[in-house]
């Protein structure tokens, strides 16, 4: 039986495929005047979890391994650019972690004052350190990363223009992708509902169109001395799933069709970098405000070692409240930014997040140490404490795990 819609996914990435390599086929003069760069990166990961599972098929340790290549021709005048992102895991029980994506395969053209690309593209917007509100072209990899910072690649044509007023962002999304969740077997996932357990394609986007409705947005940004700003509105498939009658026979999940607007900031005043990010986002079936403020301060060169602190303060809010599926919609975000500034560039990054109006936080240790010339090795630890019931985090609230990563570069 025909999986039509995987199918359709590999006709969007085979047409953009196409597209950008007879695009960048006709670069004139310089069509044989061009330069490659080839990377690789191969890592072995070993998740440990801290308590006994909470639902039947998990485990309490995983490895798996992954690798990312990477390849950018580029043309002697710098005009034309193709870039090609790959990255793929095999994890040793979560079927789901499993998993192969396009992070980006893409052509650009850049001129003296305008940018164009095509193809599957990541692009970040935002500053704040806990959260990312305005961050929404790219869909969240959920199965890689619990705190959303990994992407999945996004189809788009892009065109950006430098102006004396500032950078403009035009982007057109024919295609929306969906949030894959881990497996049965896999920890940090949500409980069987009906028996079944809640899967990418259970998701529906409320378009008789599906993925295929098209989205757009737009960015303007720009700086004023220290303060960078920048504006933005995105209209299309949200990237956020909404989950409506939980708890009764008849849950319902799916991708609303959003407005949001959004709005970001930073400013630098000596050691003190100061931020901010706000959202305004209307669907039929719900609209809300959400913020987040913070403020870091780094203490420079301490004793003259070369060593650098940073302290950062945050504070979330979210209208939805117990409907934010981010759990952050009042709360308090307090870490410390560690850089040694060393020729293994060593960094540690620690914090937590305390809910002001109920029991729950979250801590979180991240560190990284480059070894001899091409290793890398990464720690990241994640513990939950009093979790409350009216949190989604309640539902894997026996998922703490500490997790180490070597990397090999080639």
């Amino acid at each position: 039986m025909v999986n039509y819609a995987r199918l359709r996914k590999y006709i969007v990435a085979a047409f953009f495929t196409l597209l950008a390599t007879v695009v960048y086929a006709q670069d004139d003069a310089s069509a044989k005047k061009y330069t490659t760069d080839f990377s690789l990166e191969v890592s072995a990961e070993d998740r440990l979890y801290l308590f006994n599972p909470l639902y039947n098929g998990q485990e309490r340790n995983y490895l798996s391994i992954a690798v990312q290549p990477e390849y950018l021709i580029e043309s002697k005048s710098g005009k034309h650019s193709f870039k090609i992102n790959l990255f793929g895991r095999l994890d040793q029980y979560d079927e789901n972690r499993t998993h192969a994506d396009v992070r980006e395969l893409y052509y650009q053209y850049v001129a003296s004052k305008w940018e164009f690309s095509v193809g599957l593209k990541k692009v970040y917007w935002g500053v704040t350190e806990a959260i990312h509100l305005v961050d929404i072209i790219n869909q969240t990899d959920q199965v890689e990363s619990f705190d959303g910072e990994q992407k999945l690649g996004q189809p788009m044509a892009h065109f950006s223009y430098l102006s004396n007023i500032g950078t403009f962002d035009l982007f057109y999304l024919p295609y929306a992708r969906k949030r894959q969740f881990p497996g049965k077997n896999g920890r940090l996932r949500f409980p069987a509902l009906n028996g079944h357990i809640v899967e990418r394609d259970d998701f529906e986007v409320d378009s008789d169109i599906e993925e295929f409705h098209p989205s757009a947005a737009i960015r303007w940004s720009h700086y004023f001395g220290p303060v960078d700003i920048g504006v933005s509105n995105f209209y299309g498939v949200g990237r956020e799933p909404l989950f409506t009658g939980l708890g009764t026979a008849n849950p319902s999940f799916f991708y609303p069709i959003i407005n949001q607007t959004g709005f970001d900031i930073q400013a630098t005043t000596g050691a003190f970098l100061w931020k901010l990010e706000s959202i305004y986002r209307y669907a039929k079936q719900q609209d809300f405000t959400a913020l987040a403020v913070g403020a870091e301060y780094t203490f420079s060169n301490i004793k003259n070692k070369g060593i650098d602190v940073g302290v950062i303060a945050e504070y979330m809010y979210d209208e939805r409240g117990d409907l934010a599926i981010s759990n952050m919609d009042n709360d308090v975000f307090m870490g410390a930014r560690l850089a040694f500034n060393d020729v293994q560039s060593t960094e540690f990054l620690a914090g937590a997040i305390v809910d002001i109006d109920k029991s729950t936080t979250f801590y979180s240790v991240e560190a990284s140490r480059r070894l001899w010339n091409s290793w890398k090795v990464e720690v990241e630890a994640r513990f939950f404490q009093d979790v409350s019931t009216r949190d989604f985090a309640y539902f894997f609230r026996d998922d703490d795990f500490v997790q180490l990563k070597l990397s090999k570069f080639f």
